[in-house]
Formats: structure tokens, sequence, C-alpha cells
């Protein structure tokens, strides 16, 4: 027996394989490449290896086919075609061009009439005499060669079904379903969407009378109904699985058992698209989206940083030394005899005990809080009190840094004078007591 199977670029065929063979790891090929898997028959305790050979999804490697069927195994072979569901707006162009291709394949071989017109009329056969798995099986079971049962009567076929009989069971399967909830999520696909995905699918089988299967490797769903599906179609095995089609990620439709009335029951929920619309207006591809990533910010070192703000910390500070400049140099420069006589008024008044600093920190108070230079009336200096000798120069005259340290300096000599002499007792007087 022989299985060829025909995949689109990307659909997940190495998985599906990997799966038919009960392997971990399938090593990926190009062109066209030979595997097989084992099939037991439990009856008789007999293996069987089923050669499979895998045809790259490009066009350019078409013409390997004529590696894998001809003429002699013709008639044991089958055809599954797989299309990628993550990607739906290339699934029924995919399907479309490789049918044409194994049709335009098969008619090129140049198979005898009389074998050709068998194998149709077996595909045929096939499809009209199936029956659903229920009550009628259970009367009539399944048996491995049917040839042997009388001649029934078999309805016509319907419209639009096997226009496209190649004599080769087809096999279509729909791999990646669990990406059906991310289109529903990234690409606001409806359940109409899906629907309209699913009828057109299902009349491109109806047309070849091919088989349906949704799969997904990433949640192990419906592989092993793909596997006994195949063993039955190749070997005859008993199949009692029923069609499903109420799952929109899990859908199986067998061989015979859809038609025309079956596909027009997706047309019912159609709300925004029609039946005859064509699959590439609706299905449209969407737009690549640009990913813009964000320029990395890298934090500068500290001290770099801070050397940018350095010109303007040094400007601050020599604008806060000239503005204090500015200011009390006035007062040190151009104070006048009435600051000299502040001095001389302020200085009296500390106690023998003050220490220089309590001294010179008076003397900048009193800079401070009273108007230098400022005259009283009758044109005397404000702060009143005889002068200090040595510490007044002649009108007009003024009081320099100099002689205010040298006024300092003495005045703090004359402080540590009276703070290191002895205390003496004063002396009574004439008239007091002894």
């Amino acid at each position: 027996m022989f299985i060829i199977i025909i995949k689109y670029v990307g659909s997940g065929k190495t998985t599906l394989v990997a799966k038919l063979q009960g392997v971990e790891e399938y090593m990926k090929g190009r062109g066209l490449e030979y595997l097989y898997f084992n099939v037991h028959d439990d009856d008789i305790d007999d293996h069987a290896r089923c050669n499979a050979w895998v045809l790259d999804g490009d066009l350019y490697h078409k013409g390997l086919q004529k590696f894998a069927v001809s003429t002699e195994n013709l008639e044991d072979s089958l055809v599954l075609f797989v299309v990628d569901l993550s990607r739906p707006w290339l699934a029924l162009d995919s399907l479309q061009k490789w049918g044409s291709v194994v049709r335009d394949f098969v008619d090129k071989l140049r198979v005898p009439p009389e074998t050709m017109r068998e194998l149709e009329h077996r595909l045929v056969k096939q499809f009209q005499e199936y029956m659903e798995p229920g009550s009628d099986l259970e009367a009539v079971p399944q048996r491995r060669n049917p040839e042997s049962e009388e001649e029934s009567v078999l309805l016509p076929l319907g419209d639009n079904t096997l226009t496209h009989n190649l004599g080769l069971p087809i096999v279509v399967v729909c791999t990646k379903c669990d990406a059906i909830s991310t289109l529903e999520k990234e690409h606001d696909y409806k359940d109409e969407h899906l629907d309209f995905i699913q009828s057109h699918i299902r009349r491109f089988c109806l047309q070849y009378g091919a088989a349906l299967l949704y799969t997904s490797m990433k949640e192990n769903k419906n592989l092993d109904l793909l596997y006994k599906y195949l063993v039955h179609r190749l070997y005859g095995f008993p199949f009692n699985i029923p069609a499903q089609v109420v799952e929109k990620d899990s859908v199986f439709i067998p061989s015979g058992w859809d038609n025309e009335k079956k596909i027009a029951i997706l047309h019912e929920n159609f709300q925004t698209v029609k039946a005859e619309d064509n699959f590439e207006d609706v299905i449209v591809k969407p737009p690549i989206r640009k990913f813009v990533h964000e320029k990395e910010v890298q934090a500068e070192d500290d001290q770099v940083f801070l050397l940018k703000f350095r010109p303007l910390i040094l400007f601050i500070f020599l604008f806060v030394i000239l503005l204090h400049f500015i200011i009390l140099k006035p007062i040190f420069m151009t104070t006048n005899r009435s600051a000299a006589a502040n001095v001389a008024n302020v200085m009296p008044m500390q106690s023998g005990g003050q220490t220089s600093e309590g001294v010179l920190a008076n003397f900048f108070n009193s800079l401070l809080t009273k108007k230098a230079g400022s005259p009283g009336p009758g044109g005397q200096p404000t702060g009143g009190g005889s002068n200090t000798p040595g510490t007044v120069r002649k009108s007009g005259s003024k009081l320099g840094l100099t002689d205010v340290q040298a006024e300092l300096d003495r005045i703090a000599n004359k402080s540590d004078l009276d703070s290191s002499a002895p205390n003496a007792t004063t002396p009574p007087a004439e008239n007091d007591e002894s």
C-alpha cells in the first residue's frame, strides 16, 4: 500500500508524519521523502508496512510524483492533502492547485481505460455505499470483503459530487486547528467566517470524493482517528466512528457522508457573508504587522551625568559669590565716622569676661542691624556715647578693614587681661565699721 502526502509549506507535515510513525522526532527532508509506518492486524496477528511518500509543497517538485506513484501501484495508493489552518487564506488555493496537479499526473500515467474505469467505479461505489455508524450498521456489520455482499440499490450521486474522480481515495487534513482561537482573537474571525472556510473546503472534498479531518499536533486531536481511517481505506479495517461537525475545531467528515444539503446548513448562520462569495474576497490575508522596537535607553554613569551640570553649578556658585560681595563690600568699604562710633558704643557694653569671639559677633551684628553712616539729630552719629580714643579719624575719613582689625585685636587683648587679673577686694570706706 502507498500513501502520497502532499503538503503546503509549513503546514505541520513533519509532526504529522512523526505521529503516524509513532516517533517523537522526525528528520525533515526536502523534495520527495520516503518513510513508512507499521500496521498490525489483530485478527490474523500479522504486521504490514505501509509505504508513504512525502512531496514538498513547492510546485517545483511536482515532477517527483513519478517516483512514488506508478501504473502498477495506483490501485493500492491513497493521496493525502495537508493544509495549514492557521493560514486559512491559503487553504483553498493550495487544495485546488495540488488537486489539479495530481489530476494531470494521473491522466499522464497512461493507465488502461478498463483499469481506470474500474478504479473510478470502485470509488463511486464506496461513496454511495457509505452508511452512518449506528442502527444500520448494527443490523449489517461492516466486513473485510464488501465485494462478496449482494448488490443493493445505489442512489445516484448528487450535484457537485465526484466531478473530479481520480480513482484514488483522497483525504484532506487541516492541521493546526488549535489556531482557530488565535484567528478569533487576533484577526477578529467570527463563527460565520469559520463556517465559510469549512463550507468551501467541504465542497472541494465533495468534488474529489475526499474525507476531511481537522487535526492538532499540539493538542493531540484527531491523530488516532486519522490513523484508523487511513488503515480502514487502505486495508479495509472496520471503522465505526461517525462524522463530527458540531465542534468547529475537530471536524471529521468521512468520504460518502457529505452532500450539498448538509453543507447548506452552515449557510444558515451567515450574516455578513454569502455562500456564493469568492473565498479570496472574504478570507483575506491580514496585513503584515510591523513591530517597532523601541530603542533601549541605557542610564549614564552618575559621574558622567553630573559632569554635564558642572558649568551650571560653577556659574551659580560664582553668581552667589559675586552677589555676596556686592552686598557686603559697601558695608566695610564705605563705613564713615558713624560706623566707628557704633563700634565704640558697642565695645564698652561688653562684660569683662566676654571672649573675643563674642565681641566679634556683636560687632558684625551691629553692622547688619543698623544702617551704617546715617547721622543722627544735630549731625551726630547714631548710637550716642563718647567715641573710643584711637578709633575715630578726621571728618570725612573712612574706616578701613585694617583699622577695624586693629581695634578688635586691642579689645581682645584687653578682655584677656581683665579675665586673667586676680579679683581684688574693695577696701572698706573710712566711715564703715571694722
